[in-house]
């Protein structure tokens, strides 16, 4: 086979974050039935949490998404949520925001409207900058905070995050019940007008910057933030092999500095860096021993 033509199949192959993405887009969503009966799957499995975004109400959904599972029980009175912290914890310490890279569906919906040919855009660092913060935020208050004080008061708060801002749910649950439901369409009022504009707002942001919900907005990207510098799996830059030739962060979705610090909270892992390296400075893996001692190191 010939240099050109291994390229050219190279191209065509998918690669290893794109096969990661779709199979688990149809691992979580395996419920291919929902979709034509417009129900929601209830069987067993839905009461275990994904590690991602994956909407409870969607019709092929086979999990629960941890973060409205982390709601819900923060807004009933007398409930800890230890076992969706202990599941979002586990893949945390083992993944960091690895989670976001390979397995979102909402992350993956983001990468394929990229790739629309439409004039792409670098949002300037003095919006970029604070802007990156604001996840954390919707985390602190939407996600925990207003939903444990309404809850402490008695009777049970709503999922604010769920209910008012996420785009995921829109999209997978919402859109796809309506549809097949006439008499939810009828129901659909403000609220679902509201969610819809935030829906069109990012799938439309998605086109010209890469993955902006993730940047800015996503709770549950701010959570396993916590955890990428400490990580089992890390990606690695060897200096001596590094000739500074910038592919790395003209690739980077995330526009992390890679030669700089390639632990940063917003790295989502998904290798392009690696894959564009010219000397394979960049390696990934899981660290043991004395090595992970060490991936916490600056």
């Amino acid at each position: 086979m010939s240099g050109v033509h291994r390229d050219r199949v190279k191209r065509r192959r998918p690669s290893f974050q794109r096969a990661m993405q779709l199979a688990c887009a149809a691992l979580f969503n395996g419920y291919a039935a929902g979709f034509g009966r417009g129900r929601i799957f209830t069987g067993p499995t839905k009461m275990v949490c994904v590690p991602v975004l994956n909407c409870y109400s969607c019709p092929g959904a086979l999990g629960a998404c941890p973060i409205g599972a982390l709601q819900t029980a923060l807004g009933a009175r007398h409930h800890v949520p230890f076992y969706v912290l202990g599941t979002l914890m586990l893949f945390g310490a083992a993944l960091g925001r690895a989670v976001c890279g390979l397995m979102c569906p909402f992350g993956l919906v983001q990468d394929l409207l990229h790739k629309i040919p439409v004039p792409k855009r670098k949002v300037p660092g003095r919006i970029d900058r604070p802007a990156r913060y604001v996840k954390y935020g919707v985390l602190a208050l939407l996600v925990v905070g207003l939903p444990a004080l309404l809850g402490a008061g008695g009777g049970v708060a709503d999922p604010l995050f769920c209910k008012y801002l996420c785009p995921a749910g829109t999209l997978e649950g919402g859109i796809p019940l309506l549809l097949a439901n006439p008499s939810l369409r009828q129901a659909a009022g403000l609220l679902f007008g509201w969610k819809t504009l935030v829906l069109i707002a990012v799938l439309a942001l998605s086109a010209a910057v890469h993955r902006p919900f993730c940047k800015y907005l996503c709770p549950l990207g701010a959570f396993y933030a916590l955890f990428n510098r400490f990580s089992f799996y890390q990606l690695r830059l060897d200096g001596d092999k590094c000739v500074r030739c910038g592919q790395c962060e003209r690739a980077c979705p995330m526009d992390v500095e890679v030669t700089k610090n390639i632990r940063s909270p917003e790295c989502i892992r998904c290798g392009r860096c690696k894959a564009v390296c010219p000397t394979g400075a960049i390696s990934s893996g899981f660290a043991t021993g004395p090595e992970a001692a060490a991936a916490g190191e600056p």
